[in-house]
């Protein structure tokens, strides 16, 4: 039997029979699902089959939808290329997700700069700069770290410290000790310091031999010369290089260059596992946990974790690839991995660009090493499943409690809360967090400058929930999605609004809503269709609206904390919001009034140093160094910072 829900099913012959993907939206248009396919006809006529043929997880998003979409490709590679790009654009609700079970630090080298240096990482690297690991701890990669500055003495040191030696011509103490060649101060030149850059790099890249022979060679002529000191220096170098090696454990015979992959997973679940080898040494490991919300095969997962991975990681795509099954489309996959590996790596050290391989080992050390890595993946989904019982388990309890406790018709999926910060009426901001099934969703997070500064809660509470809703009715009525096809954020309404406040703050976000652009009709179908509350903090009591009494949740009850976790991630972004304006406030203040400088400029002369303290450092020519920035005008600046010394040396 036919669902009769799905009046959206397109007329076959409507459906090309080509490769590309399609997109199932819900009713306000926005995307909850990404799907890739070879044949879009014969992809999508699955999903209108027979109700009782269809696995559970799919029934329930198509439930949810209302309309589906799709893209023309050329082949199968950019198919698997598009499907990634919008499942991170959109972060379809029912499509897997890959989360990191943790964020593990790299150790990157920013090539990217005229300067490059080494520091500790977690997340994102920008592009053209080199990272290597993920190691377990920070601590480890500081240790590797510092022994390898005895050899190679690159700069660890940030921009405001670099800046800071240039303009005095004194190197830090990182160069007294030794860590540091001192670029700064041009103690080595920048191609000198770039050839130690690259140097560390081939390094930590697995090319040890060179480095180790080259150290015992300098040490052996230093002795014969008997310049003692230079080769006891050599000596620690060369110790310390040894020392570092031996944090990266041996995996393989040859030094070849290869990634592990394991899996381990039931119905509902799974963990993956990924070890990096690079020269034959274990560089580093990362892993994922997954929520199975759409049926896959282990293949079909293991292209999208792969495509995940290694867009990820661009810059370190490996020839190989030990896998526990052959991954889904592999010669498309393969051909993709390949693209990726090519555009990062093309003449990289004069090496020929290799295809990227996928094997299933059987027999032998990569058999052994990869059930190394399923031992761990096993180890990782009981310890997940264990927390994440738990974990889901409070955060369905607590939506329960609160439909309960606040007669509301459905489970509150979707929660915003609002509040207000100001410093005695002076740059008075508001912000808007969102929870989605009991969790952050920092995505859709909005903070507000409110029209005018006073000290009146009241007043900025009605102009936020008037502002919030009027988008809202707007975009309910305008298309869905802007020009780039994204998701209009205020067009995707909350189930319940909590407001940081007593019933005073409730009932002036009710005027708001009354304010919103439209008839009578329109706010009341905003208060039937959404919950609205207010948390007094004094006594942990909500307010709402039409109740005489306030509800008073259980202490220690899971929707008490959710609702604590909602006011105060609030308050912390709302706060954070307002210092940040009032430190801009006090920053453009000082520079006020100097002729030539308006916004553009300023926001230059800030942006390039900071804070106005800096600026009072820096010299004429410093000043110049900034975009838009003349010597007349740079003198101007220079005095009007100045002008007090300039006094004071004059009275005295």
């Amino acid at each position: 039997m036919q669902n009769p829900a799905l009046t959206f099913r397109p007329e076959p012959g409507a459906v090309p029979d080509a490769p590309g993907c399609y997109q199932f939206k819900d009713k306000t248009g926005r995307v909850i699902y990404v799907g890739k396919a070879k044949s879009l006809r014969q992809r999508l006529g699955n999903y209108f089959q027979a109700w009782h043929n269809i696995a559970p997880r799919t029934q329930a998003m198509l439930e949810a939808a209302r309309s589906v979409e799709w893209i023309l490709v050329d082949n199968e590679v950019e198919a698997l290329h598009l499907e990634y790009t919008l499942i991170q654009r959109y972060r379809p609700r029912y499509n897997v997700k890959y989360r990191d079970d943790k964020s593990y630090p790299y150790l990157v080298v920013t090539t990217s700069e005229d300067v490059p240096r080494a520091r500790v990482k977690r997340g994102k690297v920008a592009k053209g700069d080199r990272r290597f690991g993920p190691y377990a701890h920070a601590y480890a990669i500081r240790e590797t770290l510092d022994l390898l500055l005895r050899v190679f003495p690159i700069r660890t040191c940030s921009q405001g410290v670099y800046d800071r030696a240039a303009r005095t011509d004194r190197p830090c103490l990182l160069h007294h000790i030794d860590r540091c060649a001192a670029p700064c101060t041009g103690v080595v030149s920048l191609e000198e310091h770039r050839e130690l850059v690259d140097r560390f790099a081939a390094f930590l890249d697995g090319e040890t031999e060179p480095v180790l022979q080259e150290l015992e060679r300098l040490m052996a002529t230093a002795a014969e010369e008997m310049n003692y000191e230079a080769a006891a220096r050599l000596r620690d170098q060369l110790f310390a290089a040894r020392k570092a090696l031996e944090k990266q454990q041996m995996v393989a015979e040859k030094p070849e260059d290869f990634d592990a992959i394991a899996v381990h997973e039931d119905e509902l679940e799974a963990a993956v596992q990924a070890f990096f080898v690079r020269r034959g040494r274990l560089v580093g490991r990362k892993g994922w946990t997954v929520d199975k919300v759409e049926p896959l095969t282990t293949g079909e997962m293991l292209t999208q974790f792969l495509i995940q991975l290694y867009e990820e990681r661009e810059d370190d795509v490996p020839p190989q690839v030990l896998v526990p099954v052959e991954p889904d489309e592999v010669e498309a996959l393969g051909r993709l991995l390949a693209d990726l590996r090519r555009a990062s790596r093309e003449g990289e050290r004069g090496r020929p660009i290799q295809q990227v391989r996928f094997h299933v080992p059987q027999r032998g050390d990569k058999a052994a090493f990869l059930q190394t890595v399923e031992e761990n993946a096993r180890e990782a989904f009981q310890r997940n499943r264990l927390k994440r019982a738990s974990d889901f388990t409070s955060r369905t309890q607590a939506l329960r409690e609160l439909q309960e406790a606040l007669d509301l018709d459905d489970a509150p999926l979707r929660i915003e809360c609002y509040d207000i910060s100001h410093l005695g009426g002076t740059e008075v901001v508001a912000s808007m967090v969102v929870f989605e099934d009991g969790l952050p969703k920092k995505s859709d997070y909005r903070r507000f400058k409110l029209s005018q500064d006073r000290n009146d809660d009241f007043a900025a509470m009605r102009e936020i929930m008037r502002r919030r809703f009027s988008r809202y009715v707007e975009e309910r009525a305008a298309p869905v999605q802007d020009e780039e096809g994204d998701i209009r954020r205020f067009a995707y309404p909350p189930n319940l609004v909590i407001i940081d406040g007593g019933p005073g703050q409730l009932s002036a976000a009710l005027e708001g809503i009354a304010q919103v652009r439209g008839d009578a009709e329109t706010s009341a179908t905003i208060l039937g269709d959404i919950g609205f509350v207010s948390l007094a903090k004094r006594f942990e009591e909500l307010w709402v609206p039409g109740r005489s009494k306030p509800v008073v949740l259980p202490r220690g009850s899971d929707a008490l904390y959710l609702v604590q976790r909602l006011r105060d991630e609030a308050h912390r972004f709302a706060v954070t919001y307002q210092r940040t304006r009032r430190k801009k406030s006090v920053a453009s203040s000082e520079l006020d009034g100097i002729p030539g400088i308006g916004p553009t400029r300023r926001k230059a002369l800030l942006k390039r140093f900071g804070s106005v303290k800096a600026l009072r450092l820096a010299s004429i020519e410093d000043l110049m160094g900034v975009e838009g920035i003349s010597r007349t005008i740079a003198t101007t600046v220079y005095r009007h910072l100045h002008a007090e010394d300039a006094a004071l040396e004059e009275a005295t």
